[in-house]
């Protein structure tokens, strides 16, 4: 059986983020599918359908969190990796990030980064965040043309 493609991919190396994440987006997302990788290495693996991911046989994600500070190949490699990429240039990617450093900002944006997410410490705000980000990306948002087609209408995923 095919599986029904991802609706986001988390990239977090860090067990508590990804959790915490999780249990946010699975509160304001509940029919999101969402796969989690632990690394930059694994992330591109993933996108490029290589190593443990060659099989994949899933369309790629609506949306890619992604992490800066992560082993093996920074989350500002990969999204460079990726806007270079003519197939997955137009992938929304949304970095999700306890960096504050405005050299990381500015980099990201100039790579082609969706957007800019600090993670706020406070969990109820962070919910909050997860949820605003669900909302746009996922229901209001309409993803880029893929194979001739809309990928999603503007609230087509039930919230």
């Amino acid at each position: 059986m095919k599986r029904k493609a991802a609706d986001i991919l988390l990239v977090e190396d860090e067990s508590f983020e990804v959790e915490l994440t999780l249990h946010a987006l699975r509160k304001h997302c509940p029919a999101c599918l969402i796969d989690v990788v632990r690394d930059g290495e694994e992330a591109l693996d993933y996108l490029f359908y290589r190593g443990a991911f060659e099989q994949r046989s899933s369309a790629q994600p609506r949306l890619v969190l992604l992490d800066i500070n992560l082993p093996r190949k920074s989350g500002i490699e990969v999204l460079a990796t990726l806007k270079s990429d003519l197939n997955l240039r137009s992938l929304p990617v949304v970095m999700l990030t306890s960096s504050l450093d405005t050299g990381d900002v500015e980099d990201c944006y100039r790579i082609g980064a969706n957007g800019y997410v600090v993670k706020p410490l406070d969990f109820g705000r962070f919910d909050q965040v997860v949820g605003a980000m669900c909302l746009y990306w996922l229901e209001l948002n309409a993803a880029p043309r893929r194979q001739g087609k809309l990928e999603a209408l503007p609230g087509e995923l039930p919230m």
